[in-house]
């Protein structure tokens, strides 16, 4: 039996995952340097109070603690990628360690197992050396368990404390969060709602670990090295890991090779017809904007995008001679012109993947929002927003440009058409957004739009030409 096709990755966690790939490899630039100092010395400052001030339940040897640091650094190396950063099993060994550890001294115990791991990443893998310093940034997750077990007196394993055990699981989720969104704030200048579905992967994950650490915490109660046991988990962890990189990594690589392909059928079709190759080029650029500009997920945009640039390709399929024809295209041409959209459609979903999904945006990139467009006749919302994004950007391309059969609009003509015919043949918000792009830098009084200027295209009376 053949693998399942590794499905698109959403376009938001490809371009976090490549982000990430990419800032481990660097140094940290001064934002990062500043937030992650500030953060870190937030951490130190509570982890060595409490390691201090608060009375430790029961002793603990110096090796049996080197044992369970060296085993939190090896659970630590298994890391479950989750967009912007990544997951670890580190629950397994964490959970024990509160317990059966002198509980105050857990924090700085975890941030020690979590900087040898970060050094390993710098001899092994080429992480950046100041990167290491995140490591205490990682550890901040671990006061607030400790603290609840301390302040609560549930430093020895006992079921009776299991209530305990829960608040501190709560406290856990509670401070990471904490200190993930003033990490993302600081250090990227991002909210942590752009990230909440990566912080609750982390914590479903430990969640689900926890029972497991705790069982073996209370198996271990008079032995407590024997909970190192559990490392017997992470070699199966190790390959649910690296099936899981693999796939993604075969993701990412196919994003790289769709927008590749891409690419390439842009250039073919520049060589098929040169005015069609720059006109496509105009359109992804100020479709690109537009959706910005409207503040589109990232999914919409990767598709705006593609779509802007693929969607003239089944223009390929139509005779050079009505494509560059001197005048206005007869009746019986203008249905050999129409096909286009519905053959680059096809020309897509040969290729498969996601450009299947950019066909659908290519075949509707000519579609009216009153109806009265083609191949489909769909009607407002029935049309993708990205196909209307590029309708819209494609009609004011041409009406701005020199063509075959007339010169290009000047600017005022063209935005007074686009408000002319929004509601009708575009998108009221689309035509908002564009309007607000191309005439950003200036002045309605220059534009003389303070009433819509009137129409002066020679075209269909109807709508604006768009081929």
């Amino acid at each position: 039996m053949s693998a399942p096709a590794t499905p698109p990755m959403d376009a938001a966690t490809e371009r976090r995952i490549g982000e990430s790939i990419e800032r481990r490899r660097r140094t940290l630039d001064a934002r990062e340097r500043l937030g992650t100092v500030l953060l870190s010395g937030v951490f130190l400052a509570a982890a060595t109070a409490l390691a201090v001030f608060a009375e430790p339940a029961r002793a603990s040897s110096v090796p049996t603690a080197l044992a369970f640091v060296a085993a939190y650094a090896v659970a630590a190396r298994i890391e479950f990628s989750t967009g912007a950063g990544f997951t670890v099993p580190t629950q397994l060994v964490f959970v024990p360690m509160l317990v059966l550890l002198p509980t105050p001294l857990v924090p700085l115990l975890v941030a020690a197992a979590l900087l040898v791991s970060s050094l390993w990443d710098v001899v092994r893998e080429g992480t950046a050396l100041s990167r290491s310093v995140n490591s205490l940034v990682d550890a901040a997750y671990s006061l607030a368990p400790a603290v609840v077990i301390v302040a609560l007196g549930a430093q020895i394993p006992t079921w009776g404390e299991l209530p305990v055990y829960g608040l501190a699981l709560a406290g856990q989720f509670a401070g990471d969060a904490a200190f993930f969104a003033a990490r993302l704030r600081l250090c990227f200048g991002m909210p942590v709602r752009d990230s909440l579905g990566e912080l609750q992967v982390g914590h479903r994950v430990d969640a689900l670990l926890s029972p497991i650490g705790l069982l073996a915490a209370m198996a271990a109660a008079d032995a407590p090295l024997a909970a190192l046991l559990v490392l017997a988990l992470v070699p199966l962890l190790r390959g649910f890991e690296q099936e899981r990189e693999g796939r993604i990594q075969h993701s990412l690589e196919l994003g790289r090779a769709y927008r590749g392909t891409a690419l390439l059928l842009r250039d073919l079709l520049e060589e098929d017809d040169e005015y069609t190759g720059h006109h496509t080029e105009d359109v992804v650029a100020l479709s690109v904007s537009v959706a910005e500009e409207m503040g589109v997920d990232e999914d919409t945009l990767r598709a705006t995008e593609m779509g802007a640039l693929l969607h003239d390709i089944g223009k390929i399929a139509v005779p050079d001679e009505i494509i560059n024809k001197p005048g206005p295209l007869d009746d019986d041409e203008w249905a050999i012109m129409k096909t286009h959209t519905v053959e680059g459609e096809r020309m897509l979903q040969q290729v498969g993947g996601l450009l299947s999904s950019v066909g659908v945006v290519v075949r509707a990139s000519h579609e009216r929002w009153d109806g009265g467009g083609y191949p489909d006749g769909l009607v407002g919302e029935q049309i993708p927003v990205a196909a209307r994004i590029v309708s819209a950007c494609d009609a004011f391309n041409a009406m701005t440009t020199d063509r075959s059969y007339r010169k290009a609009l000047p600017l005022e003509v063209a935005v007074g058409e686009l408000r002319k015919h929004a509601g009708t043949q575009f998108a009221p918000d689309v035509v908002s957004a564009l309007v607000a792009v191309v005439t950003r830098e200036v002045p309605d009084w220059q534009l003389g739009l303070a009433e819509p200027a009137p129409s002066r295209v020679e075209a269909k009376p109807q709508a604006v030409q768009q081929a």
